[in-house]
């Protein structure tokens, strides 16, 4: 049935698998293989166009998706055996009516073998007037159906003009219902991996344009808490002490955060040296969280070897990973309480253990411990502010280092974690 220069088809115009060449049906099986196996959505838009060109006239090979609840398509892939490309990647159009409504509603490609003359019928199709431009003659739009939902077109399109009737349209339905699904997935992983690049790139500005103006906020308010401007009353200081101590806990959030951006998006590289890891490590460490210990009057004590060998680490990564511990345990334990600091050395591993009096956590909040914004669900915790990023990325540092990280607990006594790292040099391929 033809409306104006388009070809619709109907499923009993479609001919038989035996009707395929011993050529035709050995491609189609490839292609149906490649497809079910593929993760990669570039690797099988590759394949298949490489694949389809030996049984289809395929110049130009398009994929596009629906977006916007259904509303929008959206172009995707390109792939032509010439240069000139006028119709490229994220070319959008509505879909609100006419033959791509109607492919989608059958099932079954339309074609379009005068793209010149469907041109002049169709003035106002952009998409048209690009691929007439780039010499296009014909063009086969193919549904992308998954359990009878549409999700997008794959189409083929021809310098030759009449290239595509029957036997080329029975052809591409041959593995178009195996290619939807394989397509489909494929494309909502590479999504998922865009979306979690911009969301850390957006985490990344956000704090780091947060960062000078809350330093500024603490320095202009512990000045005003100091007198240096003049004395102020009680009850001046207790708020502005409070200012601090807010500003204090954005500022560490926003610094957690630019590590967790840094370290997901790839920017924070391991810069490895040799160091000596009691004074380069240790000691900065507890020199950062002792005015915490002192403010809840923490017995703090050290049991460490008497000789620590130097090592090679990024000693920068390091103090995150400690102070996160340090800080952590200041933050869980209360006004009183005892927090021990462990070092040791067992089969070529460096082991540091940080253990405090406290809630701790259940054995059942374990697991959930090191993963990504996971936040311990405990009475007791409730009102100790956490955000689930410090050990997520104590816990990719210590993975970069080759090492391992756990923590233990008696639920309302005590909590310990540690880690471990290898004295060699030796690291993990990144």
């Amino acid at each position: 049935m033809t409306e104006n220069t388009l070809i619709f088809f109907e499923e009993q115009d479609l001919l038989k698998p035996e009707s395929f060449s011993e050529t035709e049906r050995f491609i189609l099986e490839a292609i149906n293989m490649k497809v079910a196996g593929g993760n990669s959505l570039a690797d099988i838009l590759d394949f298949l166009f490489s694949e389809t060109k030996k049984i289809i006239p395929c110049d130009r090979m398009d994929v596009a998706f629906l977006e916007d609840d259904n509303t929008r398509m959206v172009l995707h892939s390109v792939k032509t055996v010439y240069n000139q490309v006028y119709l490229k990647k994220g070319f959008a159009s509505d879909v609100i009516t006419g033959s791509i409504r109607r492919v989608f509603q059958s099932g079954i490609p339309s074609v379009i073998n005068d793209m010149r003359s469907h041109a002049k019928t169709h003035p106002m199709s952009e998409s048209t007037k690009h691929l007439v431009r780039e010499g296009i003659m014909s063009s086969m739009v193919c549904p992308l159906m998954v359990d009878d939902r549409p999700v997008g077109v794959f189409m083929c399109r021809s310098r030759t003009p009449d290239a595509y009737g029957k036997h080329e349209v029975s052809l591409q339905m041959a593995f178009a219902q195996r290619m939807g699904q394989a397509v489909e997935k494929a494309y909502i992983i590479e999504q998922l991996s865009t979306a979690m690049s911009s969301y850390m790139e957006m985490l990344s500005f956000v704090s780091h344009e947060l960062k000078n103006p809350l330093t500024s906020i603490i320095m202009t308010a512990q000045t005003l808490s100091s007198g240096f401007f003049g004395e102020i009353g009680k009850k001046q200081k207790h708020a502005t002490d409070r200012i601090i101590a807010k500003a204090e806990y954005l500022l560490n959030l926003t610094g957690e955060y630019l590590s967790l951006a840094g370290i997901e998006n790839g920017e924070i590289k391991m810069r490895t040296k040799i160091v000596d890891f009691y004074r380069d490590v240790i000691l900065h460490s507890i020199d950062i969280v002792n005015p915490l210990f002192i403010s809840k009057n923490i017995s703090f004590r050290e049991e460490t070897v008497k000789v620590l060998p130097n090592l090679k680490c990024d000693p920068e990564l390091m103090k995150i990973v400690l102070t996160n511990f340090l800080s952590n345990a200041a933050k869980y334990s209360d006004k009183g309480a005892e927090v021990l600091l462990k070092i040791s050395i067992k089969d070529d591993m460096l082991r540091v253990a940080v253990w405090n009096e406290g809630p701790g956590f259940p054995e059942s909040e374990k697991m959930n411990l090191f993963k990504r914004f996971s936040i311990l669900k405990t009475p007791e915790l409730a009102e100790r502010k956490g955000h689930g990023v410090g050990l997520y990325v104590t816990w990719k540092i210590i993975q970069l280092h080759g090492g391992h990280i756990w923590a233990d607990s008696e639920h309302g006594k005590w909590a310990e974690f540690y880690f471990e790292i290898p004295l060699n040099e030796n690291f993990p391929e990144l």
